[in-house]
């Protein structure tokens, strides 16, 4: 599904140096560290790490929607001219569900119980856009439509329990193009879904980028999602992207040891659950801390003598960029 892009490389977000905290008690959790990232027009880009690894972290960051015991330490999220973190709450409403959109991971929590759902669709359309009444419900039945309900009418007056798990993601994935964002983020859009409905999810997003030139952000824990789909991936370990490339290149070539690890997890006969969260050997570490080398080290078997007395310097390779000393020619 995924296709070369033809925007000459038109930048429509930048994420620059971005770091976040929380405060859990007395402890500092650095979640993001130094996060940069490129979204181009009309590009679908995964956004591809382990549970905790701060995938949601960075998508509600970008939009400013992160908890009260978040904070921003820093960085720059540049849409067009304005940068997100330092804009007015009254411009960050007129980009929020208008210019970027947030398909949520758990339909069942977004979505209101006791609203229809075509209302909960209207009611973006009433924030963003000027119509009647009538041209709203007209407006949202073209939405689920677009989505692929075959009788829109039986779901704009359904409510969220009466729908399958695949039916409110796509209501979600409704309100999220209502006002024709130029940019969506979705965050595990598909992890609580069936194989089948997962594909019916991707090839909607992919008819979406083709038909209004939408860019996406697919946020995953899963490589599989991504394969054949994805333009671009960036892979989050512990607060950071240690790599990013070409989807082509990161199936075909991974450099990282973590997306290494990531692949062939993916493709191990055993991983037959496709909601489990992917396991590598070793635990996670405590983002409380503050390493002297590279966060991985600890579960890594390629590691030099380098990886756990300093940070791995970010190598340019080929169409990306990965941070593992195997790649840094000064070692």
């Amino acid at each position: 599904m995924g296709t070369a892009l033809s925007n000459g490389g038109n930048r429509l977000l930048q994420v620059r140096g971005l770091s976040v905290c929380y405060q859990d008690g007395g402890n500092l959790i650095r979640a993001l560290d130094q996060v940069d990232l490129d979204i181009h027009a009309g590009e679908i880009i995964g956004l591809l790490g382990e549970s905790g690894s701060g995938k949601s972290t960075l998508a509600c960051a970008i939009l400013r929607l992160l908890p009260p015991h978040a904070t921003c330490n820093g960085g720059q999220v540049l849409f067009g001219q304005r940068d997100l973190l330092r804009a007015a709450e009254r411009d960050l409403r007129a980009v929020r569900g208008a210019r970027i959109s947030l398909v949520w991971q758990d339909p069942a929590l977004a979505l209101n119980p006791v609203i229809s759902v075509g209302n909960q669709i209207a009611e973006v359309l009433r924030a963003h856009i000027q119509l009647s009444p009538s041209q709203r419900r007209v407006r949202v039945l073209e939405l689920l439509c677009e989505v692929g309900f075959a009788a829109p009418e039986e779901i704009y007056g359904a409510y969220p329990h009466q729908l399958s798990g695949g039916q409110r993601q796509r209501v979600l994935i409704a309100q999220a193009i209502a006002g024709r964002p130029a940019l969506v983020i979705a965050d595990e859009a598909t992890c609580k879904l069936d194989s089948a409905s997962q594909t019916d999810i991707l090839h909607l997003l992919a008819g979406l980028r083709r038909r209004h030139g939408t860019a996406f952000l697919v946020i995953s824990h899963d490589p599989s999602v991504l394969a054949g789909f994805a333009d671009r991936i960036a892979v989050m370990y512990a607060g950071r992207i240690v790599e990013e490339s070409d989807a082509s290149a990161i199936f075909r070539n991974p450099r990282h040891p973590y997306t290494q690890a990531l692949m062939r997890l993916a493709a191990s006969p055993a991983n037959g659950n496709k909601h489990r969260l992917p396991a590598i050997d070793g635990e996670a570490p405590d983002l409380g801390l503050i390493y002297a080398g590279c966060r991985f080290e600890p579960r890594c078997g390629d590691k030099l003598a380098a990886c756990p007395t300093r940070d791995p310097v970010e190598v340019k390779r080929e169409s990306g960029r990965v941070s593992c000393f195997r790649y840094d020619e000064s070692i």
